[in-house]
């Protein structure tokens, strides 16, 4: 189709928590659907399985990239389906963890997406990341308002 990629999705949080403790949140799959998702298959090593049941319906399907424990995870993105616009593995989120005080800065980098579905998935990683750091600091997110199947993913 030649649909012109946009400008990556990029934001920064601090989180209350060593790196070694966010990294678990973003590998351990029992940790990961506290913050994401329903369910998740995760094989966090290079070539390894990255797949979450967003919804009940929206699985995101990829692969793990690179995986550096503490400090990296890259993984590729995209939505199961047929016809769907952002398919499995055709995107790109890069995650870098750097301790700074007694917490981690959190760098998100979603890249590859089509404009059209850029504005789809921005407000959704800033949603992710605000329930992320609620749940590695011990708070409870409450239930997540994005993983309901009446609500269509980008």
């Amino acid at each position: 189709m030649g649909q012109e990629a946009a400008n990556p999705i990029e934001l920064e949080i601090w989180i209350a928590a060593k790196p070694e403790t966010v990294f678990a949140f973003l590998t351990d799959p029992t940790k990961l659907v506290q913050w994401l998702g329903r369910e998740a298959m995760l094989d966090a090593r290079p070539g390894g399985t990255f797949r979450v049941d967003v919804n009940g319906r929206d699985v995101v399907r990829g692969k793990y990239l690179e995986v550096e424990r503490a400090k990296r995870v890259v993984f590729t993105w995209g939505w199961e389906g047929d016809g769907d616009r952002v398919p499995p593995g055709s995107t790109t989120v890069e995650i870098t963890l750097a301790p700074q005080l007694d917490g981690t800065i959190l760098h998100l980098r979603h890249s590859g997406l089509p404009k059209r579905d850029r504005d789809a998935h921005a407000p959704g990683w800033g949603h992710y990341a605000a329930r992320l750091k609620m749940v590695v600091e011990g708070r409870d997110p409450g239930p997540d308002q994005l993983a309901t199947p009446d609500i269509v993913h980008g």
